[in-house]
C-alpha cells in the first residue's frame, strides 16, 4: 500500500504561521509587563486583554498558566544562573556569596513576577525547573566556599536563602514604588546576620524614610487590580 502524498502547502500557511508567532510574542510581552508590575496573581484573562487577543487564542498558544510563566521567565532564569556563575568566579568567597545575594534580590526588586517565581516551583515547566536546579547546585558550592573561608556562619543553610527570597518578595510586593529601596535595607541586615563576627559585611544601606513607609502602608490598603 502506498502512502498518500502530503498535501502541498497553501499560500496562506506562511501568513497563518507568522500571525500565530506574532500572537505568541504579543502574549509573552503582555504577560511580562503585567507580571513585572503586579506579580503572578494576574489572571490569564487579564493577560489576554493586555495582549489584545481572545481567551481562545491565549489557550492555544499557552494551554496552562505554567506554560506561560515558563515562556515569560526563561531569560530571567538564565540571568539567575549567570548570577551564580559570576559569584563562583569571584576569588573572594565572601564577596562572591554577598554579591550573589545582592544580585538575586535586585532581580526580584526589578520584576515582581520574578520575585514570586524564585519562591515557587512549577513541576510541569521542566526547562525552568532544570535551570533552577542548576543554579541551586551552584548556590550550594557558594555556601560551602564562604563557610570554609570562615566568613559565613557554620549554621547557615541553603534554606536560609529561600527564607530570604520569600521575605524579600514580601517587602517588594508591600512597598512597590512607595519605598523602592526598602529591600536593600533588609538584605543589609540579613547579610550581617549571616556573617561571622570577624567578617565585615560592609555598610548598612539607609532605611526608608517615614514618608516612604507611610506611603507603602497606604498602598497596602488599596484593593488589588487583578
Amino acid at each position: 500500500m502506498t502512502t498518500p502524498p502530503t498535501p502541498p502547502a497553501t499560500a496562506d500557511e506562511p501568513a497563518l504561521r507568522a500571525d500565530a508567532e506574532r500572537n505568541r510574542e504579543r502574549i509573552i510581552d503582555a504577560a511580562r509587563r503585567l507580571y513585572a508590575r503586579e506579580g503572578l496573581g494576574v489572571s490569564m484573562a487579564a493577560v489576554a486583554r493586555e495582549a489584545g487577543v481572545g481567551n481562545a487564542t491565549l489557550a492555544r498558544r499557552f494551554p496552562t498558566r505554567e506554560d506561560l510563566i515558563a515562556a515569560v521567565f526563561a531569560d530571567r532564569m538564565d540571568g539567575y544562573v549567570a548570577a551564580v556563575d559570576t559569584a563562583l568566579a569571584d576569588s573572594d568567597p565572601w564577596a562572591g556569596f554577598a554579591g550573589f545575594i545582592h544580585a538575586v534580590c535586585a532581580m526580584q526588586a526589578a520584576d515582581r513576577g520574578f520575585a514570586d517565581v524564585l519562591t515557587m516551583t512549577f513541576p510541569a515547566a521542566k526547562p525552568l525547573e532544570a535551570r533552577r536546579t542548576q543554579a541551586y547546585n551552584g548556590v550550594l558550592e557558594l555556601i560551602a566556599r564562604a563557610k570554609n573561608s570562615g566568613h559565613l556562619r557554620a549554621d547557615f543553610t541553603d534554606e536560609d536563602i529561600v527564607i530570604l527570597l520569600m521575605a524579600n518578595a514580601g517587602v517588594i510586593n508591600a512597598t512597590g514604588d512607595a519605598a523602592p529601596n526598602a529591600w536593600q535595607r533588609l538584605v543589609g541586615h540579613m547579610l550581617r546576620s549571616y556573617a561571622t563576627p570577624s567578617t565585615d559585611p560592609g555598610p548598612l544601606p539607609p532605611a526608608p524614610t517615614p514618608r516612604e513607609l507611610y506611603r507603602a502602608m497606604v498602598r497596602l490598603t488599596r484593593p488589588s487590580k487583578n
